[in-house]
């Protein structure tokens, strides 16, 4: 008989938009909790219609970004511009375990349902912000979005092309690890001290200040030289060739990261350049030195031969840390995440992965 679900009977307000609040909601959701999104008369959440499919704005409903990340939900709508509306808010935080809001600072205060306005309601309510740069300081007010955070935190200059160039990520990082997981974890948190008695809190969630603390590797390089390794200088940006990205003959990309020594040799005698094995970081190659990038070409030589399938087929069943880089379409059917799609490619079309909540 299967676990019940971990959070069943845990109750969460939703009063979050686009992507940071109603992710960590949908995974408190994931794990059996009862959230309940509010949103406002009118538009209501902006996710709806954003990257709306022609399709979905036919058929009047939301689009997939809406339907992905508020899936198993329920929803309701409050003009908390009105006392009426206010009034309903109350009453649900007095029965609720969790409240998630996104607005800039100060604006729940300014509504008159603060955290400690609603705390005096229910004293054991858990009650997080997310914010961009925190709820209070010189950032507070200032408007944002992951791109603006990634910038602020250090964050998008280890994100760069050779020539040093940052890249335009099309995964939002701030929003996902300094946003919702940063604001489920200390949820979690607070909600582990309640369960032991205490009472409830105010969480503030600064997605920039969270994925600058999550900027480790260049934290590392900090801290023993002074500065964060240039493009292609690192261990783990390019600066070795056992942990690298290598274009196959028919232009796709495979992915090496045999970092660990016994990775490179079974590698190695797979290309049948023994020769190569002790060339590696681990027996005193200089990370981004001549030699690694000497052997870096000669590897990319190398697979360049091949397609990515001629090398997944000789290199996978050996286990020395090759993947292949997917597309997101690719992944989406790549019995590692989805076996019954990969058995029935057929029945794909018929399947829709992100119903309305």
């Amino acid at each position: 008989m299967p676990s019940p679900a971990a959070l069943k009977g845990l109750r969460v307000l939703d009063l979050t938009r686009l992507l940071p609040g109603p992710v960590a909601t949908l995974r408190l959701a994931e794990l059996g909790a009862d959230v309940l999104k509010i949103e406002a008369p009118g538009v209501g959440d902006h996710a709806r219609t954003m990257m709306q499919s022609q399709a979905d704005r036919l058929a009047g409903r939301p689009g997939a970004f809406y339907r992905l990340v508020n899936r198993g939900k329920r929803e309701t709508r409050l003009d908390l511009k009105s006392e009426a509306g206010r009034t309903v808010l109350r009453a649900l935080a007095r029965e609720a375990d969790v409240l998630v809001e996104s607005f800039r600072p100060g604006v729940m205060e300014r509504l008159g349902v603060g955290y400690d306005l609603l705390r005096v309601e229910n004293p054991r309510l858990v009650y997080c912000a997310i914010t961009g740069y925190g709820s209070e300081g010189p950032y507070a007010a200032f408007a944002g979005h992951d791109l603006n955070y990634v910038a602020y935190a250090g964050v998008l200059d280890q994100l760069v092309a050779r020539d040093g160039t940052p890249i335009m990520p099309n995964f939002q990082i701030a929003d996902l690890l300094g946003g919702a997981l940063s604001a489920v974890t200390q949820i979690l948190a607070a909600l582990w001290h309640v369960a032991r008695g205490g009472n409830g809190r105010f969480i503030d969630v600064s997605m920039t200040h969270a994925v600058h603390a999550n900027n480790i590797v260049a934290q590392i390089a900090l801290a023993n030289e002074g500065a964060a390794p240039r493009a292609a200088g690192g261990l783990l940006n390019g600066g070795v060739p056992c942990y690298n990205l290598y274009r196959t003959l028919d232009g796709r990309w495979l992915a090496i990261g045999a970092l660990e020594l016994k990775f490179w040799e079974t590698l190695c005698a797979a290309l049948g350049r023994e020769d190569w094995t002790d060339r590696h970081w681990s027996l005193g190659q200089a990370i981004g030195g001549p030699d690694a990038a000497a052997l870096t070409l000669e590897l990319a030589a190398v697979i360049v031969r091949e397609t990515l399938d001629d090398w997944l087929a000789l290199l996978e069943p050996l286990d020395c840390c090759v993947a292949p880089v997917l597309t997101a379409a690719e992944a989406a059917r790549h019995p590692l995440f989805n076996p019954e799609l990969a058995e029935s490619p057929d029945d794909q079309d018929d399947l829709d992965p992100y119903p309305a909540p």
